[in-house]
């Protein structure tokens, strides 16, 4: 298939690829489907007929989002590299298995996790909110901070190029809100500026409930293309403001992601020990997670489970926050979920 261009949500294409790549036998014929849930990638599931499971991505190059959204392709090739080092540095399990990488072709294949399996995110949504999912989500990343930290040199070397994190992150979420918003412009221009200058640890990027799934009792980590060496607030503000909209959505539950919020901190901080760059840290967390609270509602990539009514809420209420900070990310849950209502029948 040298010179053509593949597209995996072509089947017979995608079967034909794998047994030239002697992925699978000539005469081999597994299942293959497509996977929902990403904007950035061709994803689908391979299984074979002996039961071993695949997920293929393939990285576009316009997303798949109503505005207009570029980012070279290239990118799934961070990912790969991501999958690697963080099965490195984390316990084994917590992330799939490294299986093919295509260069031409933008491909990455990887081991499925197995069934029964669940996204973290629609459990989230349904309201199952369970402390030791949110345990292990801060756990998982303060390890992959500290760890990376304690190897920086070699990571700073392998994630050095911060393109994808410009352009995936930086200009959708924070100067492009800041072009529809225009009383946080200065607030978002202090923000990257300060970003840019915090070059600490490997920073995933796109650390969210989406791109979790649980099984059995543990949390698998996916979705690895934003990795980078870079600021380490921005993974806790990123999903942080996960579980504060959440606390938005659903006011029946809305005391059980704001104690979520705060458990997922703490354990954080448990877990990422004692790094020179704790200093400093919680001040650069709080902006963080305003800064995406309001992207979330006004830049290129709306949550898509707010309504018009609760993104006009959230960005009124981020704003105010945006003008005067709240001193500790405690004061910062509770001030936001005092601004957002309370309407909570928790």
């Amino acid at each position: 298939m040298s010179g053509e261009v593949l597209n995996i949500e072509q089947p017979a294409a995608f079967v034909a690829y794998l047994r030239q790549c002697q992925l699978i036998a000539p005469d081999e014929q597994p299942d293959v489907c497509p996977l929902a849930g990403g904007v950035s990638n061709r994803t689908m599931l391979v299984v074979r007929p002996g039961g071993e499971a695949w997920v293929a991505k393939q990285a576009l190059a316009q997303l798949r989002v109503q505005a207009e959204w570029f980012c070279s392709p290239e990118r799934i090739h961070r990912e790969a590299a991501g999958l690697r080092w963080l099965n490195r540095l984390l316990p084994a399990g917590a992330i799939p298995d490294f299986v093919h990488e295509d260069h031409n072709q933008h491909l990455l294949i990887m081991e499925a996790v197995p069934q029964p399996h669940w996204n973290w995110k629609q459990l989230l949504l349904a309201g199952d909110v369970q402390p030791a999912h949110v345990a292990q989500f801060g756990s998982l990343l303060g390890l992959i901070h500290s760890r990376a930290y304690h190897q920086r040199e070699a990571v700073a070397e392998a994630f050095a190029d911060t393109s994808y994190f410009a352009s995936l992150r930086l200009e959708p979420y924070y100067r492009y809100t800041a072009t529809q918003v225009p009383e946080a412009a200065v607030f978002y221009a202090q923000l990257i500026d300060s970003t840019c200058a915090r070059r600490l640890t490997l920073v995933h990027g796109d650390y969210s409930p989406k791109n979790v799934l649980v099984h059995g009792e543990h949390l698998v980590l996916l979705d690895h293309e934003v990795i980078h060496f870079g600021d380490p607030a921005f993974d806790l503000g990123f999903a942080m403001t996960h579980l504060l909209s959440k606390a938005h959505h659903l006011p029946a539950y809305r005391s059980r992601f704001a104690s979520a919020a705060l458990l997922y901190w703490a354990q954080y901080q448990a877990a990422v020990g004692d790094v020179p760059w704790q200093v400093g840290l919680e001040e650069q967390v709080i902006r963080h997670t305003l800064g995406c609270l309001l992207a979330r509602v006004a830049g290129r990539s709306p949550l898509e489970y707010l309504a018009a009514g609760a993104r006009t809420r959230q960005q009124a209420v981020t704003l105010a926050l945006m003008a005067a900070p709240p001193p500790t990310v405690a004061v910062l849950v509770q001030d936001f979920v005092k601004g957002i209502g309370s309407d909570a029948v928790d």
